[in-house]
């Protein structure tokens, strides 16, 4: 199995459903979002 550790957003779980793949979401407090926002700005 590949692992992404991505935000997503725009339905993008319900794709991957509907295509018959599976996936694992975890929905993340504000707080949570924000540090891997941070994360993710560090990266680029």
């Amino acid at each position: 199995m590949i692992i992404y550790n991505k935000l997503v957003r725009d339905r993008i779980p319900e794709i991957i459903q509907e295509s018959g793949e599976e996936c694992l979401v975890e929905v993340l407090t504000e707080h949570d979002y924000l540090k891997e926002l941070q994360k993710k700005e560090r990266k680029s």
